[in-house]
């Protein structure tokens, strides 16, 4: 039976059941991952280990996020593909807070960060091919438990990658939506990079927990936020629960 990787972003420690096994440490040639990685066996047979990104209680800034060591950490346990839970603000009007997306598309706006295992010893050159950033047939079981479990969701979408920590201004929320763009968050990249150069299978799903910057009705995004995670973390639950092992 497959075993699947967890990254969870923002309030998502809470998926995890009471019942589960706490893996030792383990080293990596990138320093240390985030957290310790949590195996368990899901209600519909699924296994899931699962790696809190920010580090639980350390709480890491996207931007300080150790994400080539925490990406080498699930590879080597064998798994079959990772999912990334990352928290992100609305774009689009499809992309409303409270919905899941499950995004087919990215564009990277984040600097600086170390962004690919190129040029470490045996890796050599990395030209990766990203013209699909997220593996499709993970997308598809993903769209398909989401639909199994009745959420409501979106099946496609273009996730801008930003650097944070801090939000954006309007001026560049409407710079992305001219690019394409109908979600944005800080976590994805260089996660989904990582993972392709690894030959790891790897999708998204995103939790709108806000409108981004110049795109709400007034509310605040941290008042919106406030409103809005428990409900969007409650449904990544749910399609937790409905994905069955393949």
């Amino acid at each position: 039976m497959s075993l699947l990787g967890l990254i969870g972003g923002s309030g998502a420690s809470r998926l995890v059941p009471a019942e589960h096994e706490r893996l030792p440490a383990a080293a990596t040639p990138f320093g240390p991952a985030s957290g310790a990685l949590l195996r368990w066996r899901g209600a519909s047979g699924q296994e899931w280990l699962y790696l809190d990104r920010h580090g639980g209680e350390s709480d890491l800034p996207p931007h300080q996020v150790n994400y080539r060591a925490n990406v080498w950490l699930l590879a080597q346990h064998g798994i079959a593909g990772i999912v990334g839970l990352n928290a992100v603000g609305g774009i689009d009007a499809a992309s409303r807070p409270g919905r899941l997306v499950f995004p087919d598309q990215m564009v990277d706006y984040t600097w600086g960060r170390a962004h690919s295992y190129a040029g470490e010893a045996g890796f050599g050159r990395l030209h990766v091919d990203f013209t699909e950033p997220f593996d499709r047939r993970l997308r598809a079981r993903l769209c398909a438990a989401a639909e199994t479990a009745g959420l409501d969701c979106v099946a496609g979408g273009t996730y801008a990658a930003t650097q944070g920590p801090r939000l954006e201004s309007a001026a560049e929320i409407n710079r992305m939506a001219r690019d394409g763009c109908t979600v944005v968050g800080m976590t994805g990249m260089p996660e989904a990079g990582l993972a392709r150069e690894l030959g790891v299978p790897y999708a998204i799903c995103a939790l709108v927990i806000n409108w981004a910057a110049g795109r709400g009705g007034g509310e605040g995004i941290h008042a919106e936020i406030e409103r809005f995670m428990a409900s969007a973390v409650r449904q990544a639950g749910l399609l937790i629960a409905a994905l069955p092992p393949e």
